[in-house]
């Protein structure tokens, strides 16, 4: 550091020189932004007890689909015999939150960026015929030409029945065990978490290729 006499100010050497911070974005900017693990995870943790002291709900997703069949009651089936509004309103009002919260991020907040996805991994959808990043999901299995064809309609109606049965066998779907369960210490749902896992593993490197091959 030195005395700069001509202007009587203090100057510093570049080597000391004060970097360039980046600018934060704007709270507008950031709506179209994918928002960090470290906030989006703390999010959905704490709605979890958020729920739980606010009204002793516990927090679920696959649930809904008996509030549906009981506002429906198709046939008076008495395991639909219960007061859906009373027991189920808030979770539906929940779900529709969802469905509303995923048009405004995929359409009106949406992210001019490609989805980022690691080369090893375009390498082993394009083995795969999986060919197109353009948008969330592969055009070549998220089409009315791919769920028409025999192999799509056996994984949507044979996945639906698993996922209906599994989490009604189970007690619970993934966010009630995960999140809910795991929260309060609950073994079953530890159990569950882990059985999670290991169904999304055997579904990646041995499932996803055999319904990939029957969908071409």
């Amino acid at each position: 550091m030195r005395n700069d006499t001509a202007s009587g100010g203090i100057s510093f050497p570049r080597s000391f020189a004060v970097p360039h911070l980046p600018i934060p974005a704007s709270p507008h900017r950031r709506m179209f932004k994918p928002w960090p693990w470290y906030v989006a995870g703390p999010l959905i943790g704490l709605f979890a007890p958020l729920l739980l002291w606010l009204g002793n709900r516990l927090f679920g997703v696959s649930s809904n689909l008996r509030h549906l069949c009981a506002a429906i009651q198709p046939s008076r089936i008495p395991y639909f015999g219960y007061d859906w509004r009373r027991e189920g309103g808030w979770n539906l009002a929940f779900v529709a939150g969802i469905v509303i919260g995923g048009v405004l991020a995929g359409v009106v907040f949406r992210n001019p960026e490609p989805v980022a996805i690691a080369a090893s991994t375009r390498a082993s959808l394009g083995a795969l015929g999986i060919h197109d990043f353009t948008g969330l999901v592969p055009r070549e299995l998220f089409s009315w030409r791919s769920l028409l064809s025999p192999g799509g309609l056996l994984a949507i109606v044979g996945g639906g029945f698993l996922v209906g049965f599994g989490t009604a066998y189970a007690g619970g779907c993934t966010s009630g065990h995960g999140i809910s369960g795991v929260a309060n210490l609950e073994v079953p749902s530890f159990i569950a978490l882990a059985a999670f896992f290991a169904g999304g593993l055997l579904g990646t490197f041995f499932l996803v290729p055999l319904a990939l091959g029957g969908l071409k």
